[in-house]
This record gives C-alpha cells, sequence and structure tokens, in this order.
C-alpha cells in the first residue's frame, strides 16, 4: 500500500470511529449515571494524548491531587478508572472483589500468557479459580518456598563472597546488578531446576528486558480495535511475535529438559517439574494443557526474576540516604547473629526492625507501581459512583503508599511505623498493596519475601556500607526506569567494608 492510499485508510477510519464513539459518548450521557470525575477528553482519543506511558503511575497520581482518589479517563474506546487512595481501594478490592476480579484483554498480556491460560492475565472464570487454587496448594505454598530454602542460602552466600572479594580489593560495588543477578540465579534455580548461567545470560537477560517493555507499549488494537492493523504497519505486532516466540523456545527447551529421563536431579521438585507432574496426574477439575504450563511459566519468569530484586535496591538505596536507619538495622541484625557468619532464615524472626524497614520500602518504592490493570465484570456502584462492566481499572498503589489520610509524614522513609503495628503487606489492609488483594492478590508474594529478608539481612550483616569518593547521599537519586517493575534508574553503587564478626 502507497503513503496516499495508507493516509486515505487511515482518515476513513479514524472519521467511522469518531462517528462511533460520539453516537456511544451521547448514548452514555443520557443514561443518567453518575460517574467518577476526571479530565475532559478529546474526540476519539480521549485522554491519551496526554497520557505518560514512561511513567503512568506518576501522571495518574498528579491528576488524582486535581480530580480525586476515584477518578475517570477515557482512553480511545475504552473507559478506565484510576484508584489512589487506601479508602477506595477497599470500597473496589474488599467490599466489590468480585465485580472488580476481571482481567482485560490486552494484546501483549494476550499474546505471552497463551490467550489468558496463566494465572496472572487470566479472565475470571471457573478455569482460573481451579488454576489458582492448585498454585497456591502446590507451586507457592509455605512448604514449596521452605523446600527452596538451600537455593536462597546458596545463592545468597555466593553473592555476599563475590561480594568480599570487591571489598577486598577496593573496588565499588554495584548493588543493582548484584541484586538482579541475586534474583535471576534464585528463580531459575527454583523455578526451572537449571542455573541462570547456563541459561543463557545475555539471550536470558534480553528477552525480559523486551518483554518489560512491551507489556507497557502502545497497541492500536488495546484502544481502538478498528484501527488494529496499524500494529502490524508500525512493526508491533511482528515485535511482539518474535520476542513471544523467543520466550516459547526457552520454555519448550525447560519442557523437553524436565521429560529427559537422564536429567538432572536439580529438576526434581522444581517449579515446572511440580506442573508437568500436576498435568500428568490431571487430579484438578479442569484439564492442564501445555499452553497451561507455558502460561504460569510466564507469571515466574515476569513476576520472579526482577521485583525482588527492586525491592532490595530501594531498600538499600532509603537506608544509603539515611544513616541512622542503616546503622540501627545492622546493630539490629548483628546483635542477633553474633559471630556465626551469616544470617540464616531462622534470625529473620527475631529481626523487627529489618521487617519494618522491609515493609517502609514496598510502602514507598513498591516493585510494581501500578498494578497489572483489572476489568469490571458487572456494574457496581463505588463511594456513590456508578461504574460500569468492562470498565478499565487502574490501581494505583504508588499513590497509595504516599496517601496521607492513612500514612502521617508519606513521603519520609521512616521504618518504625510499623515497628508494634499491624500493618502487613499481604492485601488485608489497604494502604499498602505491593502485592494486590483479594482474587488478585499475587500467589507468589512468600518465595519474593523470603529471598528479600534473607539478602538484605546479609548485606546488613556482613557490610558497613558508605558512598563512592566525592558523593554525598543527596547525590543519591530515585529516578525510576519505565517498565511494568519499578527499577531505579542508575545503577546504585556503593562501597562495602567487610564487617569483623570475631
Amino acid at each position: 500500500m502507497d503513503t496516499m492510499s495508507f493516509l486515505l485508510v487511515a482518515a476513513l477510519s479514524f472519521s467511522v470511529i469518531l462517528l462511533f464513539n460520539l453516537f456511544r459518548a451521547k448514548k452514555s450521557n443520557n443514561t443518567g449515571a453518575r460517574l467518577p470525575p476526571g479530565p475532559r477528553g478529546l474526540p476519539l482519543i480521549g485522554n491519551l494524548h496526554e497520557f505518560d506511558p514512561i511513567h503512568p503511575h506518576l501522571y495518574f497520581y498528579g491528576l488524582a491531587k486535581k480530580y480525586g482518589p476515584l477518578m475517570r479517563l477515557k482512553f480511545g474506546s475504552r473507559s478506565a478508572i484510576v484508584i489512589s487512595s487506601a479508602r477506595v481501594a477497599k470500597l473496589a478490592l474488599k467490599n466489590n472483589d468480585l465485580a472488580f476480579s476481571g482481567r482485560p484483554q490486552l494484546i501483549a498480556f494476550q499474546k505471552y500468557t497463551y490467550d489468558g491460560r496463566d494465572i496472572a492475565a487470566s479472565s475470571y472464570n471457573e478455569t482460573w479459580r481451579e488454576m489458582r487454587k492448585l498454585s497456591l496448594i502446590h507451586l507457592f505454598s509455605v512448604k514449596q518456598v521452605v523446600s527452596f530454602r538451600p537455593i536462597r542460602i546458596d545463592e545468597v552466600s555466593r553473592m555476599i563472597g563475590e561480594m568480599v572479594k570487591k571489598s577486598e580489593s577496593s573496588e565499588v560495588i554495584n548493588l543493582s546488578r548484584a541484586a538482579f543477578f541475586l534474583s535471576n540465579r534464585i528463580v531459575c534455580r527454583a523455578g526451572f531446576g537449571r542455573k541462570y548461567d547456563e541459561m543463557g545470560k545475555r539471550r536470558f537477560d534480553e528477552c525480559l528486558k523486551e518483554t518489560q517493555e512491551l507489556c507497557v507499549a502502545f497497541f492500536f488494537g488495546d484502544y481502538f480495535p478498528l484501527l488494529g492493523w496499524l500494529d502490524k504497519l508500525t512493526g508491533m505486532n511482528s515485535r511482539l511475535e518474535k520476542n513471544f516466540k523467543d520466550l516459547d523456545n526457552i520454555y519448550q527447551e525447560l519442557i523437553d529438559d524436565h521429560q529427559d529421563p537422564n536429567r538432572p536431579d536439580s529438576m526434581r521438585g522444581d517449579i515446572l517439574d511440580l506442573m508437568i507432574n500436576l498435568k500428568q496426574e490431571q487430579a484438578v477439575p479442569v484439564p492442564i494443557e501445555w499452553e497451561n504450563v507455558k502460561g504460569i511459566l510466564m507469571n515466574v519468569f515476569i513476576a520472579g526474576t526482577d521485583t525482588s530484586a527492586s525491592v532490595i535496591v530501594w531498600a538499600m538505596t532509603a537506608l544509603i540516604k539515611k544513616p541512622e536507619a542503616m546503622k540501627k538495622a545492622q546493630e539490629e541484625v548483628r546483635n542477633v547473629v553474633g559471630n556465626k557468619g551469616s544470617v540464616d532464615e531462622d534470625d529473620i524472626q527475631n529481626l523487627p526492625y529489618l521487617k519494618a524497614i522491609i515493609k517502609e520500602a514496598l510502602r514507598m518504592f513498591p516493585p510494581t507501581p501500578l498494578s497489572v490493570p483489572r476489568e469490571t465484570i458487572q456494574n457496581c456502584t463505588i463511594d456513590g459512583y456508578e461504574i460500569p462492566e468492562k470498565t478499565l481499572v487502574y490501581v494505583n498503589v504508588h499513590a497509595i503508599g504516599l496517601d496521607p489520610e492513612y500514612w502521617e509524614n508519606p513521603t519520609e522513609f521512616m521504618p518504625e511505623r510499623f515497628l508494634n503495628n499491624p500493618i502487613d503487606y499481604r492485601g488485608h489492609d489497604f494502604g499498602l498493596l505491593p502485592f494486590g488483594s483479594g482474587r488478585r492478590g499475587c500467589p507468589g508474594m512468600n518465595l519474593g519475601i523470603s529471598t528479600v529478608e534473607l539478602a538484605l539481612s546479609n548485606l546488613l550483616y556482613s557490610f558497613d556500607w558508605e558512598l563512592p569518593s566525592g558523593m554525598k547521599k543527596e547525590d543519591v537519586d530515585l529516578e525510576v526506569l519505565p517498565g511494568v517493575t519499578s527499577h531505579k534508574k542508575n545503577d546504585l553503587c556503593l562501597v562495602g567494608k567487610c564487617y569483623k564478626y570475631n
């Protein structure tokens, strides 16, 4: 198609959709429903012209200050609401949990999850309920998380050993890279029975980076179904297809390896091994297909590989900017552990200040600042406003963690707020929702937190941390990279001096 023909077709398509949207808007306005407030959009595109795809949580946070904690926007043909306070989050995710349990069928998520055959992006239905139940009982149970304890201990010990060598040679330690490698190593061994180094690190990392970018990329088909063909012309479809095939090849290789009768012992009892056994036994009411197995692998790949790293880095970033909190944490862990040489998971139960630091990091720097979008599956009323079925729902976890009606001094890093305080991150306290809540809460939460606790406690026990020469704590920035997971834009690089515990 030549340029002139393309422009004519595009103009005609936009005209048809404009008339369609104007008709729908007029019809909607005549219903008499009391809809939430929000910024006025333009015909056809709604609020897309001012949307910030790089840092959407900050864009929504800014708008919420003007329009309130329950805000309505229009993205093309899709209506959306944004929840930005603990009070409204409770009304939606607790009082109306069922109505808010759907998932929108966004192009990238549907592709990566084999048309919603996973847990995270699947539509709310009987199959999803059974798959989630299966994951909670068999894949991410407390018993299963405990079974991976030797892997966590081994990999954290390896990380600390590598840092000791750098410390002895006076090298600056890149904590961002160390935390990323640690998280990947643990997920690869616990999830796939393979060492990270054996997975082809460059191939693995490039796939993950591309997937993160495409999960938040703009596809015409998501907001203008009649213009989905433009995604082919822009190259987005082919880019998505290539990344999907790269991931699918990785999954298939892992499955083939696990089905080899001569497989190594490391592949016995990992998450993929458990899924294959469940598929073979078919011990659940709904059939498990290979697409379900690969879809859940996708959840582990995306949600498990870098969220733990994000929390570790942001916690250390906050502590280096607040030396008194760092000192208090180190005194606690060293008093409890003594001269053992390392922190084990039994010690962590006696480290309340460490746990408070992690909660405070999750509040101020949630690993997913904007939760995976939901979609209402039925009409409901929230705070006196009508929320129609099929409304796109964004829960701004970043804004909720800074909600001044819920938190005192919300912009200050203050772990003490969680001492002798029952507020937790498990989805029951709606001011702290890093792992979601209700039916759509993250089933892998315990697996991720166990990594963060062991890694952070050993970092605080093993080293006295300082900024590189010439840097001040004010020089440590809080800028964030684009993507589903919140990563520090500039790597956190510190000087670690080995702690003499003898």
